[in-house]
Formats: structure tokens, sequence, C-alpha cells
């Protein structure tokens, strides 16, 4: 699905491939940064201590989560002012592109990267030999992980079209929303090797911000109602 998004809705368009790599990029920096962080920080702690290293794990994702929002909104400073500089430049006073649009694309942005750290993840796990669950453990931890990994990719394309509508219209509570979301999903993953308890709620936060996203974008709630019944 993620990779339908972007040969219908961004790979004929060169402006918005720029921007998708450009908000990947921006994702991947956010995670380097976090990774150096939590890294520090476990090797200046005692590795012993079981208690302290989960600590740390919590802080860790948690951080990243933070990070990853700081420079989401970083990057929609950066598009602003590419937005300026557009108008600046054409003929006719209009960007080529409107702040809706660059919202979903660098979404799409930082949903692909994400699921491309997730997938090497999984890919490094499944090296060599092996059982899955074989002591016990679910069986469905890459089938499992993969469904995880595409309501994520969903979730920070929504999550973009949020928090830039947010910072477009001074509306903290929605970039706020969008933080806790984050966070909510992330902290779900604690539950695993229960994946209800992490697949179920990120599935329910998925349907209900994909439905604010659209009528954030001016769909309406006619339309969409429509849409789920399947009435043309």
């Amino acid at each position: 699905p993620a990779f339908g998004l972007f040969i219908f809705t961004i790979a004929r368009d060169p402006l918005r491939i720029i921007i998708l790599i450009a908000g990947a990029f921006f994702w991947l920096v956010s995670l380097l940064l976090s990774s150096l962080i939590w890294f520090i920080a476990v090797k200046a702690s005692d590795p012993q201590d079981e208690r302290l290293q989960k600590g740390l794990l919590i802080f860790g994702v948690m951080f990243s989560v933070l990070l990853q929002e700081a420079f989401r909104f970083l990057y929609y400073k950066l598009l602003r002012k590419a937005i300026e500089g557009l108008v600046a430049l054409s003929e006719d006073g209009c960007s080529p592109i409107s702040i809706q649009q660059m919202a979903y694309v660098a979404g799409v942005g930082f949903g692909l990267m994400s699921g491309a750290f997730s997938m090497i993840n999984l890919l490094a796990d499944a090296l060599g030999p092996g059982t899955v669950g074989i002591h016990g453990d679910s069986q469905l931890y890459f089938l499992t992980s993969a469904f995880m990994t595409m309501v994520l990719i969903f979730l920070h394309t929504f999550w973009g079209i949020l928090f830039f509508h947010g910072c477009e219209h001074r509306r903290w509570w929605e970039i706020a929303a969008v933080v806790i979301m984050h966070l909510t999903v992330s902290g779900s993953s604690f539950c695993n090797p229960l994946y209800v308890g992490s697949l179920v709620p990120s599935y329910l936060l998925m349907a209900a911000a994909a439905a604010w996203a659209y009528l954030l974008s001016g769909g309406s709630a006619q339309n969409l109602r429509r849409f789920l019944l399947c009435k043309y």
C-alpha cells in the first residue's frame, strides 16, 4: 500500500520526489541523534542493572518520538520558506504545490524511511537458520511486525497532514494531539509479544487520524460516509 501511494501520487512529480527525499532525510537525522544519545546513556550506565536498562529503553523510545516531531516542525518551517521562494519566482505569483500537498508528501517521506528501517531490522532478525516461535514465542512475529510497519507508514502520512495544518493555522492542540498519538503508538510496542495490545490500538488510531486528516484536507463527512458504504 505504501509503495502504491508513492507510485500513484508522488513518482510522476519531480518536486514531490524532492520533498519526499528531504522528509526521509529529516526523519533519518532525528533517528541518528536519538540513537546517539541513547547509546551514550547506555554506555554510561550499569549494564547489570536490568531495571535501569529498561528505563533507558523507555526513555530512548519516548525521546526519539519527541525528536522526530521536533524535526517535523523544522521541516515545516523549511517548506514554508520554500513556498515563499517558489511564489516569488513564479510568473503568476502562485506556488506550484500547496502546503497541504507538501504535508502529505513529507508525511509519506517520514513514513517510508521509518518503514525501511523497520524492514531492515526484520531482515536482520530473519538471517540464519531457525524456527520462529521455537522457544514458545509467537510464530506470527514477522507477520505482525509487517502489519505494524504498514500502520506506522500510514500514521506518519496522516500525522504530517495534521501537524502541518496545526502549524499553518496555529492550532497547537492539533500538534499536541499528533505528539500524544505518536507517543501512544510507540509506547504500545512495549506490550509485545502480546501483539494485540499494540496492533489494535495502533490501527484504531490510524483510522481516527485518517478521518481527521481527510476532513482537514477539505473532505466532507458525507463523502467519507459514502466511501465507507461503497456508495458512488
